[in-house]
């Protein structure tokens, strides 16, 4: 995939935020969470740029704060780690857990520095009330490129309230790429390694991709 259209997938999925300048984001309905986040996070990308542009590990502040409160990283990585769930300690699923979301937040981050000032339209909602997980789509316009159509997942929790968990984009789940990755490396590095692994990217400095002429 594309090293501008992944930045342009993770700025979109950066939408799912809490940001709470304007109004209480809707978390009852995935189709109003996307929408009201959205243009929530355009503001604040506005907001911060200054920040931005200073110190890049900032993007790792903004995922952090209004993002993951919105993703249900907890059951990503529980997917991610596949059959070899069941073969890890209670202390290692909690520390692979904790290492995912990391690895998450710098991964967005450092995609993130791909944003400028991408649009978004919204495709109409439909009845999700009897729905345990609903797939809410979106156009990604940029000027002088074909929309970009993309699927964010999203599954309603115990209190019936919604989380994103995944992203497919030109066909492509984000969280199933994912998942073959890391459980080929659980498979023959072991767990230890690969949340060892997960920490060290983690902690990678946010750099500014140099695109080629």
């Amino acid at each position: 995939m594309k090293t501008w259209l992944v930045g342009m997938i993770s700025a979109v999925t950066v939408f799912f935020s809490a940001t709470i300048w304007s109004a209480e984001v809707d978390e009852t309905d995935p189709f109003k969470l996307v929408e009201q986040v959205a243009n929530q996070t355009f503001d604040r990308f506005k907001k911060d740029k200054a920040i931005i542009d200073e110190d890049l590990s900032y993007l790792k502040v903004i995922v952090a704060e209004e993002l993951m409160p919105h993703v249900d990283y907890k059951y990503a990585a529980y997917k991610v780690m596949g059959q070899y769930l069941r073969e890890t300690t209670e202390d290692q699923r909690l520390r692979f857990v904790e290492a995912f979301k990391g690895y998450l937040i710098a991964t967005y981050a450092q995609a993130l520095t791909e944003y400028t000032d991408q649009k978004v339209s919204f495709s109409p909602a439909t009845d999700f009330s009897q729905e345990k997980m609903v797939d809410v789509s979106v156009n990604i316009i940029e000027q002088g490129r074909p929309p970009i159509k993309i699927q964010f997942k999203a599954r309603r929790l115990k209190d019936n309230t919604w989380k994103a968990f995944d992203l497919v984009a030109e066909g492509v789940s984000l969280l199933a790429s994912k998942q073959s990755e890391i459980s080929n490396l659980i498979r023959q590095q072991g767990i230890e390694s690969v949340i060892t692994m997960l920490n060290d990217k983690t902690q990678q400095k946010i750099q500014k991709e140099v695109k080629a002429a």
